[in-house]
This record gives structure tokens, sequence and C-alpha cells, in this order.
């Protein structure tokens, strides 16, 4: 029964590790101009597997906490791109962008996007 209930704790302690090992903080540059935009973002990263979102307007600058068996860094660009923002490695289709409001339309870097 003692040897059970080791076996048991070693267990449950190796799960423990694993879980808080998948969770990961990470910043993105995310393109926008104002507090429309922040809302935006952060909302369009209230979905499974993102703990946390927070924009910064001043410094363009996403931080993300998440669950890394959930979503990716990928998936969280893809889901930002989608409302309309561009991110360090993925591009809101021109189409995206263009729903956005006018004070919410930023500088982009080339003409030439999806």
């Amino acid at each position: 029964m003692n040897s059970l209930r080791s076996l048991l704790v070693v267990g449950l302690t190796f799960l423990g590790s694993a879980v808080f090992a998948q969770s990961k903080t990470e910043k993105i540059n995310v393109s926008g101009n104002c507090g429309m935009c922040k809302k935006r973002i952060e909302t369009a990263l209230k979905t499974e597997g993102v703990d946390t979102a927070v924009w910064d307007v001043k410094s363009k600058i996403l931080t993300v906490s998440y669950d890394s068996a959930k979503i990716t860094t990928e998936g969280i660009q893809q889901k930002i791109a989608a409302v309309g923002h561009d991110t360090q490695k993925v591009t809101a289709k021109q189409e995206n962008y263009s729903k956005l409001p006018s004070c919410c339309q930023y500088d982009r870097k080339s003409t030439d996007k999806k």
C-alpha cells in the first residue's frame, strides 16, 4: 500500500511539472494605433489556450501568456491578423485591414499585402 501511495505521489509530481512547463509568455510586435485597436487585439485572443493578452498602445508590444500545448505563437499571430492587425510574422489580409476604422488603419510597410 505504501509503495502504491509513493508511486502515485511521484506520478502526480511529474504530471504537475509537465503542465507548468507548457505555460509560456511571449512579447510580439503588433501594428495598431489606439485604444480601439487594443480592445480588438486583446479580444481576438480570448480563446482557449491563451491565459492573458495585453497590448501596449505606445510600444506596440503584445505580452501574451499561453498554454503551448493548446496554441502556438503562430496561431496567436494568425488570430491577430484575422482581425486586421499585422504582427512580426503574419501579415493581415488586405480585406481584413480595410475593415478597420480609419483611426485604426496604421501605416503598412508595403502596399502588396495579402
